[in-house]
């Protein structure tokens, strides 16, 4: 027993050290994964000792083997490399910023009724370059030219362009081209002469506005005078305007980018040339025909290649999306590069390839270009406001009350004068014509946004020392435009109950009137020998039909007339809300794929009794019988039916005087009992005073005029006009006999013009 206790003690002993033994282990293995970790960055702060004198190289050679046995880095487990990823991981940031704070607006309705969307941005913005400046970090370029430009315009335009509502736009087109063209040259030379001017009554030696020259004010007129569709559609979106008043100012930010992009690159020549000749004027001119058309054959032939490739795209669906993406970029891309207008090659681009894409593409590959766009458009937008925001921060000013606040009250004077005198005129064309509220809407809805911003930030400081002063007042027309008056738009549209935008879904009768008063208004100009826009959008169309859609469209749906393709939309567009509404029947949930769709009912219902008919079922032989006498009696109550028009009433039998009005009446009430099976209208007393009136089928002074009065005289005489009755049948060769009888009165109830009709007479009296 007494040997038995050492060797229980030796054996704790033994298992302590084993347990400390392991512990150690662990811990060396603990302090082996910190110095990895550690290492890492203590080698990264370490001198480099590599490139040293050769000479000392040879002194030291025999303790190099020695420290490289010490200095050999461990395998890191963690290691941080923010350089790697900092530009993919701040873009992801803004990104994740913008949507965080366009989704937390939304949550508070009483803040988005009453504020802007972009004004909320902005501040946001505004927040964010403050932060980031009272941290004493540098304000990152956020609201660089070819960032804004290159990144986060053509979204939005593109967005735009592909859903363009081309009826409206095309009818008001020239309503539009006045407000783009006319106007912003109107805009751009007031708000830059009237500049000069005041620069020029300034003392030179306080404020230094006399040294700025007329080219440069005039360049700061170009920049400032344009809409900017970005900030249109971000306020006009929340009031919902009605689609006229939308269409012209959205339509003039959209077209006036090329009399923009012409005045900016010609007065920054100039403005660096010193001299402006006859020559270049001219030259200045066609350089804006150059850009604008030339902007829109780009987009339109980019649009029609996207067409075409998507009519292959049927076995690769997938990618159907991605080529409306890249050659609608690419349109965007070419003009720039040869500095026709980027934004006029968009709008093209989509407008022109989406009926004949649509045709082509699968209903999913739609739905992923739809919300795919409308989800870049909105993220761009967004990012757009956040950035003007910090960039206002961030960026020198130079702040002078006289130039700021008289650019502020030219921009507003020269856009109301501008849509006054240039309505005024157009209303002499328009059969639509703009009220003064509506005058009034187009007028305060002119804003400015980014695309001035950017503009300005392009011009070149040694050419135009006023570059930051220029700044700063592209940036206060900015916020006063889209704070006050697009937070007041709202309250004023109400205040003088402007009309709003309806919400009605085009249904297949509206699209079939639509249709039947266009060929109407086109047979209407054909008629008169007016070649008006029916005339040419029916040419246009037929050439469309007959040409177009047999290259861009495959398949059958290239013959797939309108109407029929229309009526297919609509067909989708209910049964995927009435599968979305839970109104359809459910399928089941796993179904082979060799079962056709056509094989699953839904489930039977209950039986229900069955109902008796109202009518009860003719045997084949009566049907007939009654269809026959159905025929001929309809085909005698068609040729007693007269027609009758204001050639050929003569004088109306009522304004000869009261004096017969109660004899009149009487005898009315004597031919109304005789004249009860008959369904002419018409009815007027036999009387002698009373004038006959000659009714003609086809031409008035025509020989075989029809006497009202000796219709009625023989209205019971004969058994033939008795109205609709039910005679017995004939022999064959009285029924012959009669059919010929009516061939020949059906022939001889069209006579044709009179041979001694006036030929001079005019259509209209």
């Amino acid at each position: 027993s007494r040997g038995g206790a050492p060797r229980g003690s030796r054996a704790a002993s033994s298992s302590r050290a084993e347990s400390s033994a392991d512990r150690g282990l662990l811990l060396l293995l603990v302090l082996v994964l910190l110095e990895g970790t550690v290492l890492p960055l203590g080698a990264a702060s370490s001198p480099d000792t590599s490139h040293q004198d050769p000479q000392s190289g040879d002194h030291n050679s025999g303790d190099e083997s020695h420290h490289r046995n010490e200095s050999k880095k461990v395998f890191p487990v963690l290691s941080v490399d923010y350089k790697h990823v900092k530009v993919p991981f701040e873009i992801s940031l803004w990104v994740l910023l913008a949507s965080l704070m366009k989704l937390g607006f939304h949550l508070v309705p009483r803040l988005s009724n009453i504020v802007p969307e972009s004004c909320l941005l902005i501040v946001v913005g505004l927040v964010v370059g403050g932060l980031i400046k009272l941290a004493g970090e540098k304000v990152p370029p956020v609201m660089d030219a070819d960032v804004f430009f290159l990144c986060l315009l053509p979204p939005i335009i593109l967005d735009a362009g592909y859903f363009l509502p081309i009826r409206p736009f095309m009818e008001n087109l020239g309503t539009i081209l006045m407000f783009a063209v006319v106007g912003t040259l109107w805009n751009a030379f007031f708000i830059g002469g009237l500049l000069y001017a005041v620069c020029q009554i300034q003392p030179a030696n306080q404020t230094g506005l006399s040294l700025i020259g007329l080219l440069p004010c005039l360049l700061f007129g170009s920049i400032i005078s344009a809409v900017d569709p970005v900030a249109v559609l971000a306020v006009f979106e929340e009031i919902h305007i009605n689609e006229l008043l939308h269409i012209l100012v959205f339509g003039e930010s959209l077209l006036n980018d090329a009399v923009t992009v012409v005045l900016y690159h010609l007065f920054e020549e100039f403005a660096g040339a010193g001299t402006v000749t006859l020559t270049e004027s001219l030259l200045g001119v066609i350089s804006f025909l150059v850009v604008a058309v030339g902007g829109v054959l780009v987009g339109a032939i980019y649009g029609i290649l996207t067409a075409f490739t998507s009519r292959f795209t049927s076995h690769t669906r997938v990618i159907e999306p991605l080529f409306v993406f890249v050659y609608s970029y690419m349109a965007y891309l070419s003009a720039e590069m040869f500095h026709l207008s980027g934004i006029m090659a968009l709008i093209a681009c989509g407008a022109v390839m989406r009926p004949y894409v649509e045709a082509n593409i699968s209903h999913k590959s739609h739905t992923t270009i739809k919300y795919f766009l409308k989800m870049w458009s909105s993220v761009s937008e967004t990012l757009i406001f956040i950035f003007l925001g910090v960039a206002t921060v961030d960026g020198p000013h130079s702040w002078n009350w006289t130039f700021v606040t008289v650019t502020v009250i030219l921009c507003l004077v020269a856009r109301v004068i501008g849509v006054v005198v240039l309505t005024y005129f157009m209303n002499k064309f328009r059969i639509v014509k703009l009220t003064t509220k509506d005058q009034f809407i187009i007028a305060y809805g002119g804003l400015r946004g980014a695309i001035a911003f950017a503009l300005g930030f392009l011009l070149n400081k040694d050419h135009f020392p006023m570059r930051e002063m220029f700044l700063t007042a592209i940036i206060t027309v900015i916020f006063f435009t889209v704070f006050v008056q697009g937070m007041t738009i709202k309250p004023l549209v109400d205040l003088l109950a402007v009309k709003k935008k309806q919400e009605a879904k085009r249904s297949i009768n509206e699209e079939i009137h639509t249709q039947f008063l266009d060929h109407l208004l086109t047979g209407i100009e054909d008629i008169c020998g007016h070649y008006g826009h029916h005339h040419w959008k029916d040419k246009l169309n037929r050439f469309n039909k007959k040409y177009v859609k047999k290259c861009l469209i495959a398949g059958e749906r290239s013959k797939e007339p309108q109407l029929i393709a229309f009526y297919h939309k609509m067909e989708m567009k209910q049964a995927i809300e009435l599968v979305e509404s839970g109104g359809g029947f459910k399928l089941p949930s796993a179904v082979p794929s060799t079962v056709s769709m056509q094989n699953i009912q839904p489930k039977k219902p209950p039986p229900t009794k069955p109902v008796d008919r109202a009518l009860p079922q003719l045997p084949k032989g009566r049907e007939e019988e009654i269809r026959k006498i159905l025929r001929t009696n309809l085909q005698k109550t068609r040729q007693r039916l007269h027609s009758y028009n204001r050639h050929t009433l003569v004088a109306d039998p009522f304004e000869d005087g009261v004096s017969d009005l109660l004899l009149k009446k009487q005898k009315m009430i004597e031919l109304e009992k005789k004249m009860n099976t008959y369904l002419t209208v018409p009815a007027a007393p036999a009387s002698d005073r009373v004038p006959t009136i000659q009714v003609d089928l086809a031409s008035p002074q025509s020989p075989d005029s029809v006497n009202v009065m000796d219709e009625f005289t023989r209205a019971g005489q004969g058994d033939e006009d008795q109205g609709l009755m039910m005679k017995p049948s004939r022999k064959p060769g009285e029924e012959d006999r009669a059919k010929d009888q009516q061939k020949l009165t059906r022939c001889l109830s069209d006579p044709g013009p009179s041979a001694d009709e006036d030929e001079d007479e005019p259509f209209l009296p």
